[in-house]
């Protein structure tokens, strides 16, 4: 790749990143494939993983 798209595609990056909030003021709500929802706690980090498929 030429080095002068991958700095511009880095500084993209770091201006869209600079952009967001510091935190998130209300909780992520998700819909399991039972439709059931899965709220994500705010008070501590949190991980998940979003798999999909096509069938």
């Amino acid at each position: 790749m030429n080095p002068r798209i991958i700095v511009l595609f880095l500084i993209a990056v770091l201006v869209l990143s600079a952009c967001g909030q510091k935190t998130i003021s209300e909780p992520i709500t998700l819909l399991t494939q039972d439709q059931q929802e899965v709220t994500f706690p705010q008070d501590k980090p949190t991980i998940f993983f979003f798999i999909t498929t096509y069938t």
